[in-house]
């Protein structure tokens, strides 16, 4: 009868820790997962169109999410996936990514367009994007290895005003041609 009763006192403590287990809240790595799909595992990007987050700064990646979230930033999937979580989640998103050994894309690129993308880095966005867009400066993001298609049309978006600057970014932004901006994604896209 002794072992009936530790058998069943047993069980019910099995039971309740597996409870426990399943109400625990989320980590910030279980919540990252469900960016894989797109941004890859651990934020290494999945695909060209497709932002790499490991070593972005915490800052950017909520901002990001929160422009997304309330329809500031545009999007065509984020802004309904970003409708499902916290400010708190966001953060423990951020901290995640932020945490990561930076990834760099491996592409073809054109030289004569990184050559000249260099120039116009230099003359006007080394201030913020310093490093060669590999270092985050009053948190932009990290520019450094990431695909030559997500930085074209990122920078659309902000050349058409579809997307918010700050008056420092349109000052320097506004000039410069298409050309010059397709020539500055290589340029970014190059830099490992």
């Amino acid at each position: 009868m002794r072992i009936k009763a530790i058998q069943w006192a047993l069980s019910a403590a099995v039971l309740a820790m597996s409870a426990s287990a399943f109400s625990a809240p989320p980590t910030p790595a279980m919540l990252s997962n469900a960016c894989a799909g797109c941004h890859g595992t651990h934020g290494e990007s999945a695909g060209p169109s497709m932002p790499a987050l490991a070593g972005q700064s915490k800052i950017s990646i909520v901002e990001s999410m929160k422009g997304f979230k309330s329809g500031e930033r545009p999007s065509t999937v984020m802004g309904r996936l970003s409708k499902g979580y916290s400010d708190a989640e966001f953060e423990a998103m951020g901290e995640f990514f932020s945490r990561q050994k930076p990834f760099t894309t491996s592409q073809t690129l054109d030289r004569a367009k990184v050559a000249k993308g260099a120039e116009l880095h230099e003359k006007n966005c080394a201030r913020c994007h310093v490093e060669n867009g590999k270092e985050i400066k009053d948190n932009s993001p990290v520019m450094a290895g990431q695909w030559v298609k997500y930085l074209e049309i990122q920078m659309a978006d902000y050349h058409s005003g579809k997307r918010k600057m700050f008056d420092r970014k349109a000052e320097r932004m506004k000039p410069l041609s298409q050309s010059d901006l397709d020539a500055i994604a290589h340029f970014y896209a190059s830099v490992k």
